[in-house]
């Protein structure tokens, strides 16, 4: 018989640290600009469920309203993200991270 497991904000944490150190490997592994950009994403989704579990733990929403600047930080992010790997995919067929030089003018 099996018995009922009880899911308390410890198991959003733990989530949380895993998905953060997943998005941290990738982002030191891959070279890909887009896998970059999808590795800090990820990494600033761990943080926001991070912060909704101590606000649920503590019993205060400040943990979801912090997540709202997270959330407007991380579309910001995209933009300017977006705006470099385009600009660097016009002047070279394949890009990497090491291509950024390029921008110089």
């Amino acid at each position: 018989m099996l018995a009922a497991v009880e899911v308390t904000s410890n198991w959003y944490l733990i989530l949380s640290a895993a998905l953060f150190a997943v998005g941290a490997m990738g982002l030191l592994i891959r070279r890909n600009p887009l896998v970059m950009f999808m590795c800090v994403e990820l990494m600033l989704n761990a943080v926001n469920l991070s912060f909704v579990a101590f606000g649920d733990r503590l019993g205060d929403i400040a943990g979801q309203v912090s997540v709202f600047f997270v959330l407007v930080v991380a579309a910001a992010e995209v933009v300017v993200g977006l705006a470099l790997v385009v600009a660097i995919s016009r002047r070279r067929a394949t890009t990497t991270a090491d291509d950024l030089s390029v921008l110089r003018g």
